[in-house]
């Protein structure tokens, strides 16, 4: 996976690097060059900049300086604190790490052969779907003999300083305030990122809440996903520092989630006592939370030496904490969670299956080819959008869908490349729906992101058995951009994207007849069934023109909600749609009743409740019970 990486801008690191050890010189990369405009597009620089290589700062320069941690890395002086959480959450990872950082001990200084050194690295990162490789020279931007971005603690470790060079070349500008720890994140792993906002959904007093968060955090830490969180703040209250040590717009890297064990001695095993608590460092290495299970205090009494040490509970200021949860919920306000889904066959963890579309909002004059139709709030061309159907094969299945607009970044030295407001909606269609949606007769809406002018708005939710459309839109219409759908479900959902408004005209068309009309049909309900055996388990079959659609079944109901639909593009006007109830039965399946619909243009579009009646010849018959249904058919083929 990794070794495939794209070479970005087509830089093939090892040809290059060879190339300038025979030519017994030091890299210098044309592609970003060590100029100030690579480093600031609005702002001055915080000084007069000189660009070093490492062996200019340091005597002894070395990639690694007793491995890699957390504790590695500062902030510059340029507000990069997200930035500097992103690499902290990465350092916790090795095997994340080290598909970062590819060949870590080959790119290491080797000072037994210092002829083989030729100032060039290279770093691989997820961007828009594809792993690229990031080739940079070593040329770093220092102010006073300081380095002015990320660095290390050691002033002779560089690879957070490297691998921060390698991103900024990969977006065109180095990382300025207001980064998303997030976004970097995804851009180190290919997680998929979440953001919470713990104030705006009143975390801190709904301890219900609070306890099903903790849980999910705990499970996302343990399975090797990234957390980082920060408080907002306004314009003038950027990095400063509250009277309980947090600093207010600030990223912090979640460093550990746990359940920490209450007691001493065995007394606590067999208590089995906890609270759950959570640790963050502070890019600064320095700055601390200073309230209850800060590092010096008393509440840490109640902990046992063993769990303490298992805890690496030091008295330093050097940026790491730990708070209980309910006060991380009362004080924080926004949360990243970066979740590394599990695709893999062999696994002990759930496996999740995963469906990526690219697709861009674009411009057509003509209603049925346009893309870029806004959102819901826009209902006159909101269908006119990307539409991707899927499936929901189990009763009951959580989705997780994420949705990801193209950094444009890149652009930002132009006066753009700012994210648009995005989101998407989930409709429950027609079970056997194969062409776009066209109208909203009585599909349902299931759920609607948020829409946000983030980079990526994701979204976990539960679904009934069914076939949905999930449409991602801009908020507003006419807004162009990229973007990367991704569909996550436990098994295969069929996801594709729909392209065609009505079925295609074939050379057989003019022999075998082609749709006159389109008819959808909807079943909300039933009621007063005749009981077959026990309890009644009723499903409904749809047939038209020798097709036919079958429902779920309601379990253990006479009077079962069924709100299905199916959708019949029809040669054959005159020939009726017939309705069946079927009582499902392990042995045989018992009828239990049935209408007979003309699916006339000219018939009510209103719900209508039908007595039903029996099949064949005594089909004019009544039988106990009455279905409650909606018809509407239409000449035109892209009506609904």
């Amino acid at each position: 996976m990794f070794s495939s990486a794209v070479p970005y801008k087509n830089q093939h690191y090892s040809e290059l690097k060879k190339a300038c050890i025979k030519d017994k010189k030091l890299f210098e990369d044309s592609e970003f060059p060590a100029i100030n405009s690579s480093l600031f597009f609005r702002r001055s620089p915080p000084g007069r900049v000189e660009w070093k290589r490492p062996g200019e700062i340091s005597k002894s320069p070395h990639l690694f300086v007793e491995g890699i941690s957390a504790h590695d890395l500062n902030q510059g002086s340029v507000g990069n604190c997200w930035f500097v959480a992103a690499c902290s959450c990465l350092a916790l990872k090795e095997n994340l790490w080290k598909k970062v950082i590819p060949d870590w001990k080959e790119q290491e200084w080797d000072s037994t052969h210092p002829e083989d050194y030729a100032g060039i690295f290279h770093f691989q990162f997820w961007l828009f779907g594809e792993w690229v490789d990031v080739v940079v020279d070593d040329r770093l931007p220092t102010v006073n003999g300081e380095l002015i971005y990320c660095h290390s603690k050691d002033n002779n470790e560089f690879w957070s300083a490297l691998l921060e060079k390698a991103y900024a070349k990969s977006v065109t500008l180095w990382p300025q305030k207001g980064g998303s720890t997030g976004d970097a994140v995804v851009d180190f792993t290919g997680a998929v990122a979440e953001a919470i906002d713990l104030e705006a959904e009143a975390f801190h007093s709904d301890q219900k809440k609070q306890d099903e968060l903790f849980t999910d955090l705990l499970k996302v830490y343990d399975r090797g996903g990234l957390i980082s969180c920060s408080i907002k703040a306004k314009a003038h209250e950027i990095e400063l520092k509250m009277g309980n040590g947090l600093v207010k717009g600030h990223a912090y890297s979640v460093t550990a989630v746990k359940n920490v064990r209450l007691g001493h001695g065995l007394l606590a095993y067999f208590k089995n006592e906890t609270i759950p608590m959570i640790r963050m460092r502070n890019p600064w290495g320095k700055t601390e939370w200073n309230g209850a299970w800060s590092d010096t205090s008393e509440e840490w009494s109640k902990v046992g030496d063993t769990e303490r040490g298992n805890l690496g509970i030091t008295v330093a200021d050097d940026g790491e904490f730990w708070m209980v949860f309910s006060d991380w919920c009362k004080y924080f306000t926004d949360v990243d969670v970066c979740r590394l889904i599990n695709t893999s066959v062999i696994s002990i963890h759930k496996r999740w299956h995963e469906v990526v579309h690219f697709g861009s909002w674009t411009k057509n004059a003509d209603p049925l080819l346009n893309r870029c139709g806004g959102c819901y709030n826009h209902k006159l061309t909101f269908l006119q959008n990307p539409q991707y159907l899927f499936d929901v094969t189990k009763e009951v299945d959580q989705v997780l869908l994420s949705l990801q607009q193209k950094d444009m970044k890149i652009n930002r030295k132009y006066g753009q490349g700012e994210n648009q407001t995005v989101g998407f909606s989930i409709i429950k269609v027609e079970t056997n729906r194969k062409y776009r949606l066209h109208d909203i007769v009585t599909q349902q809406f299931v759920a609607t992101s948020t829409y946000i002018n983030a980079r990526t708005v994701f979204m976990r939710v539960n679904l009934q058995q069914g076939r949905y459309i999930v449409m991602p839109t801009s908020f507003k219409p006419l807004t162009l951009t990229d973007y990367m759908l991704r569909l996550f479900t436990d098994v295969d959902s069929g996801c594709r994207e729909l392209m065609d408004d009505k079925p295609k005209v074939r050379c057989w068309s003019s022999f075998v007849g082609y749709p006159q009309v389109v008819s959808h049909i909807y079943v909300h309900a039933a009621q007063g069934l005749e009981n077959q055996d026990k309890t009644g388990d009723p499903y409904v079959i749809i047939y038209c023109e020798g097709k036919s659609v079958e429902s779920p079944v309601k379990k253990d109901t006479l009077e079962p909600e069924f709100a299905f639909s199916a959708v019949f593009y029809r040669k054959h006007p005159r020939k009726p749609i017939t309705v069946q109830i079927w009582n499902s039965n392990a042995v045989k399946d018992q009828f239990m009743g049935q209408v007979m619909l003309t699916g006339s243009v000219k018939d009510t579009t209103e719900a209508q409740v039908l007595r039903l009646r029996k099949q064949g010849s005594q089909m004019a018959e009544e039988m106990p019970g009455y279905i409650s249904l909606k018809i509407v058919t239409v000449t035109q083929l892209t009506a609904i």
